[in-house]
C-alpha cells in the first residue's frame, strides 16, 4: 500500500512538473450573497456559464444550498440553467450551517435534506457527473477530532466524496462592494476593485503553492473555491486569463481529486477550518506563512 501511494506520488509529481492544474468550483448555487439591484441570480448563473463555454473550460461543479430555492423559488431557474448548460451540481448542505456550532447529527440531517433538490436536476447522474460530491459550508469540517471523524465517517457511508479546497482568495468579499458601486455608477471605484481582486488572486496563488511545496515537495491539482456572485461573475474572463498567465490550465474537479494529497487524512479538529493545506499545516504543527486581504479596504468602498 505504501509503495502503490509512494508510486501514485511521484506519478503525479511528474505530471505537476509538466503543466499546472486547476480545477475551479462554484459554492452557493443558486444564490450567493448581496448582487447589484439590476442583475438577476439567473443573469449572474448566465454569465459564468457563458464565461465557461467561451473559455472552453472543462466540467464545473455547483455547489448547492436548496433552502435557496425555497427563500426564493425564481432562483431555482438557475439550477436549471446550469444543468441545461451541462454543467455538474453537488452538495453544499441545504441551509449553510457551521458545523463548528452544531452536533453531527444536526449537520447531517441537514445534508440529507439538499438530497431531494440534486436528484431533481442530476437524475441518474454517474461517474464524474455524481451529485455526490460535497463541500463543507465556511470550509468547516468540525472543531473537535470527534465531530471531524463522525461527519466523514457518515459522508463516506452514504457515498459522499469530500471537494476539498486547495486554491482560495475569499473571492466572494468584493461582491457587495460592487453592488455598492455600481449602485452609485463609480467606474473608478469598480476599476480599484478589479484591480485588488486580481492582485489578491494572484497573490493567494503564490501563497498556496509555495505552502503545497513546503508540505509536498511541489504543486499539486489545485482545487480553487468560488462563488456565484455578480464581482466574480464580472471577473471569471479576466481571472481565468491570469491563471492562464501564471501557466495554468483547467481540469475537472474528479480529476484534480486525483492528487494524492486530497487522500490525506488531516484528522483533526480545527475550529475554523481552512483549505487542505492549512488543515495538513496544523496537524503537522507547522506555521501557516502570514497573509492578508484587503478586508477593511473592501468594507469602506463606496460607503
Amino acid at each position: 500500500m505504501k509503495l502503490f501511494a509512494a508510486l501514485a506520488m511521484l506519478l503525479c509529481s511528474a505530471a505537476s512538473a509538466q503543466s499546472l492544474q486547476m480545477a475551479i468550483t462554484f459554492d452557493d448555487l443558486p444564490a450567493h450573497g448581496q448582487k447589484p439591484a439590476t442583475i438577476t441570480r439567473v443573469d449572474i448563473a448566465h454569465s459564468i456559464l457563458d464565461t465557461l463555454q467561451r473559455e472552453h473550460m472543462p466540467l464545473t461543479y455547483g455547489f448547492v444550498n436548496g433552502v435557496r430555492t425555497a427563500e426564493d423559488p425564481t432562483s431555482e431557474s438557475v439550477l436549471q440553467a446550469w444543468r441545461d448548460a451541462g454543467q455538474p451540481l453537488a452538495s453544499h448542505t441545504w441551509s449553510h450551517p457551521n458545523l463548528d456550532d452544531l452536533t453531527p447529527e444536526a449537520f447531517e440531517t441537514d445534508v440529507l435534506k439538499d438530497e431531494p433538490i440534486l436528484k431533481k436536476y442530476m437524475p441518474g447522474a454517474v461517474n464524474d457527473e455524481a451529485w455526490h460530491w460535497f463541500r463543507y459550508p465556511f470550509l468547516h469540517e468540525g472543531d473537535t477530532q470527534e465531530k471531524y471523524r463522525a461527519v466523514h465517517t457518515w459522508l463516506t457511508a452514504h457515498h459522499y466524496k469530500t471537494a476539498e479546497v486547495s486554491m482560495d482568495f475569499e473571492d466572494y468579499l468584493w461582491n457587495a462592494p460592487y453592488a455598492r458601486c455600481l449602485a452609485k455608477h463609480d467606474d473608478a471605484a469598480i476599476q480599484t476593485l478589479h484591480d485588488s481582486y486580481l492582485a489578491t488572486a494572484d497573490q493567494y496563488l503564490t501563497l498556496f503553492r509555495t505552502v503545497s511545496k513546503t508540505l509536498y515537495g511541489r504543486d499539486v491539482r489545485y482545487i480553487l473555491l468560488m462563488h456565484v456572485g455578480a464581482f466574480d461573475a464580472h471577473m471569471l474572463p479576466d481571472l481565468l486569463a491570469l491563471y492562464r498567465s501564471r501557466g495554468f490550465t483547467f481540469i475537472t474537479l474528479p480529476e484534480a481529486a486525483k492528487d494524492p494529497i486530497y487522500a490525506d487524512d488531516p484528522d483533526l479538529g480545527m475550529k475554523g477550518g481552512g483549505t487542505i493545506q492549512e488543515l495538513m499545516m496544523a496537524k503537522r504543527k507547522l506555521k501557516f506563512p502570514p497573509n492578508s486581504k484587503p478586508y477593511k479596504e473592501l468594507e469602506a468602498t463606496c460607503r
